[in-house]
């Protein structure tokens, strides 16, 4: 991955392959952010109306790179918009940064090092900055050749100037955006990897490896475990086929831990529909189905290497999706790992019930909260479109502490009731429930299906993270297009706020 470092030389004295300065949207114009006034007194106090003249206007996602001046050892100053200036500090101007750094590096791929010189005073800002441009800098080439005469290395190193390498808190805003972003970048690895590499066994094995690494208790169940066990979901998604589900539970505990969370993750590594067959122009992106047990896999890694006084426990429940002729078919009954009797009356609403099966599971170990990470269904992509994810939950007062938590950490959620009247639709003739209801509020049909499985008195969120999963269009911000990672970030903030004190 691109390494971090603080500097606290001057933007114009440091040697690197590009210099980045920050430019706000004004009303007269573009104005350039703290952070870039060695570069400015370069271009004789004119650098913003150089830029002006260039086009630059300061807006977000913008980018803008001319010649240095004499008094600037870098070649090159590359001028990244910030957008206009929130005003009150905060997450808004956290996420400005994220983005505009993720900008720069984006732009600067191919370079050995560059100096950002955009607002770092603050240890909010330098984490803000540091995680932007390492997420921004990330790339997925383990499938291309390297004779392709447009591949670029990633930008090799971020020198964040403005910061304070000596100081205890700048050094820890640094460690936690080289962590988070790390784990990040893996469950965007994890989610760009194509289904005939990434299986449930393949990914179980991948989850052990990682456990011995960073001193994880990992624990896989195989298909003979599973079916032993009960496990009514898992068995029946994945008996079509040939790759057998796997049940993984990865725990990290603190000795100075007071809160247990478990974190589980739905992981379809390849999701055909089984026999209610997906459509065509539906399966092509269908590797991205296991995009919240990567979630979940990076989150329990970056809790581990930040060593947060939290117990965390991450379970990934792995099945591929596939029409075999041992796959389950609509009408069929499975038994629950809860006991509960499910009728399938869509196989294509497979993921709730891998997730029923391990949420039932990860309830017996009574954690003080299950949150639960999917890509779960169509209907929230239509409800809240590509670059938000919903939550529901149990609990009024937790649902607004994720969505908080998720909005502090620069990413986009909304907070979505779980009415009991849609209860009753997913009712069943035959079995204790059905895997499907009415289709209007079909997202949150699939919450409340999910919550049948809680254990009593548990705290309990769902996050479906369809939309904002897996990125389709051309790359934007610190968002690559393919896996983007999303609700690692929120994850890991749960898990601080829990070890702070501040979750409950």
């Amino acid at each position: 991955m691109t390494a971090l470092t603080l500097s606290a030389s001057s933007a114009a004295a440091l040697r690197a392959d590009a210099v980045v300065v920050g430019v706000t949207k004004g009303p007269k114009g573009p104005r350039l952010a703290p952070g870039a006034d060695a570069v400015d007194d370069a271009f004789g106090g004119k650098l913003a109306a150089v830029l002006e003249t260039l086009g630059a206007s300061g807006a977000e996602g913008e980018s803008t790179k001319l010649p240095a001046p004499d008094g600037v050892k870098a070649p090159v100053v590359l001028a990244v918009g910030l957008g206009e200036p929130a005003g009150n500090g905060g997450a808004n101007d956290a996420e400005a940064l994220r983005k505009a750094a993720g900008v720069a590096a984006r732009a600067l791929a191919g370079a050995k090092k560059a100096a950002f010189a955009l607002p770092a005073a603050t240890p909010v800002e330098v984490e803000a900055v540091a995680t932007g441009a390492l997420l921004g800098a990330y790339s997925f080439t383990a499938y291309r050749s390297d004779t392709r005469k447009d591949a670029r290395l990633p930008l090799g190193e971020v020198a964040v100037l403005g910061a304070k390498p000596r100081d205890k808190e700048h050094k820890a805003a640094a460690a936690r955006a080289v962590a988070v972003a790390a784990e990040v970048n893996r469950a965007r690895d994890l989610i760009n990897t194509p289904p005939n590499d990434l299986t449930p066994t393949a990914f179980a094995a991948l989850a052990q490896q990682a456990g011995k690494e960073h001193g994880l208790k990992v624990e896989v169940l195989d298909e003979k475990a599973l079916a032993k066990g009960g496990y009514g979901g898992l068995i029946g998604v994945g008996r079509g086929s040939a790759t057998p589900p796997r049940l993984v539970k990865v725990a990290y505990t603190h000795p100075d831990a007071t809160v247990s969370l478990a974190f589980v993750g739905k992981g379809i590594t390849y999701d055909s529909g089984g026999i209610s067959l997906k459509p065509p122009g539906h399966n092509e992106t269908m590797k991205c189905d296991m995009s919240g047990a990567a979630a979940v896999f990076g989150a329990v890694l970056a809790t581990a290497k930040l060593g947060l006084a939290v117990n965390v426990t991450g379970w990934l429940a792995l099945a591929e999706n596939m029409p075999g002729g041992n796959a389950t078919r609509p009408g069929d009954v499975l038994k629950m790992y809860s006991g509960k009797t499910v009728e399938v009356l869509n196989t294509d609403a497979e993921g709730r019930l891998v997730l029923a099966d391990a949420i039932a599971r990860a309830s017996e170990e009574s954690p003080d909260a299950i949150v639960d990470v999917a890509t779960l269904t169509g209907a929230m992509v239509l409800a809240l479109g590509d670059g938000r994810f919903g939550i529901m939950a149990n609990d009024d007062d937790f649902r607004s502490t994720v969505h908080s938590v998720a909005l502090a950490e620069g990413e986009d959620s909304w907070p979505l009731p779980l009415p009991q009247q849609l209860r009753k639709t997913f009712d069943s003739p035959v079995a204790d429930i059905a895997n499907m209801g009415v289709r209007p509020g079909g997202g949150l049909i699939a919450g409340l299906f999910l919550r049948e499985f809680v254990g009593e008195g548990i705290t309990w969120a769902h996050l479906d993270i369809a939309g904002p999963a897996f990125h389709e269009g051309a790359p934007f911000g610190y968002t690559p297009k393919g896996g983007t990672g999303s609700a690692v970030r929120t994850l890991v903030g749960l898990a601080r706020t829990a070890a702070e004190g501040d979750l409950f």
